[in-house]
C-alpha cells in the first residue's frame, strides 16, 4: 500500500493511508493521519493502550466509531472495549435495523451520554475504532479529543 494521492475521480474512495514505517512505538499521535488501523506488533499494543487510557482520564464521558467490514465484527470491537475499560454496555438504537440484516462494511456510532448505539451499512471507509473522549461543561480542546483508528482488537483480552 503507498501513500500516493487519491484518484481524481471524487467517487472512488481514497486509498487508507499506511502506518508510518518509521523505527519505535506507534504513539496516537501517529494514527490521528491514518484512514484505517495499522496492524500492531504485539510489543505496541501496551503502550498505545496506556497512552489512551491517560488521555481518556481527563474526560468525563465518551463517544466511539466503529469501522468494521461487518455487523458481527464491528459489536465485537464495541463490546470488547466496554469490557476493557469499565463502560456500561450500550444499546442498540430502537430504530437501529437488527445486526444480522446488516451486510458489508458498516459504521457503528456510540454515544455514553445517550446510553446507545447507531449502526449502519456504510461501504469505503477504513477499518478501525475511533474514541472521542468529552468533558461536561466547558469544552477544552487541550483535554479532549478523538483517538485513532485503533485496530478491531485492540481490547480483545
Amino acid at each position: 500500500m503507498t501513500n500516493a494521492p487519491a484518484p481524481s475521480d471524487s467517487r472512488a474512495p481514497a486509498e487508507p493511508k499506511a502506518a508510518p514505517e518509521a523505527p519505535g512505538d506507534l504513539t496516537l499521535a501517529d494514527l490521528a493521519s491514518l484512514r484505517t488501523a495499522p496492524a500492531l506488533a504485539a510489543h505496541e499494543r501496551p503502550g498505545l493502550l496506556a497512552e489512551l487510557k491517560t488521555k481518556m482520564e481527563a474526560c468525563d464521558w465518551f463517544t466511539i466509531g466503529v469501522m468494521a467490514p461487518s455487523a458481527a465484527s464491528a459489536l465485537a470491537a464495541l463490546r470488547a472495549c466496554e469490557g476493557s475499560l469499565g463502560w456500561p454496555a450500550l444499546e442498540t438504537h430502537g430504530q437501529d435495523p437488527q445486526a444480522e440484516s446488516v451486510v458489508g462494511p458498516v459504521f457503528l456510532k456510540g454515544n455514553q451520554h445517550s446510553g446507545r448505539f447507531l449502526l449502519r451499512a456504510e461501504a469505503g471507509l477504513g477499518e478501525g475504532i475511533l474514541i472521542s473522549g468529552h468533558l461536561n461543561g466547558e469544552p477544552d480542546p487541550a483535554l479532549e479529543g478523538t483517538w485513532g483508528p485503533l485496530p478491531l482488537d485492540l481490547f480483545n483480552a
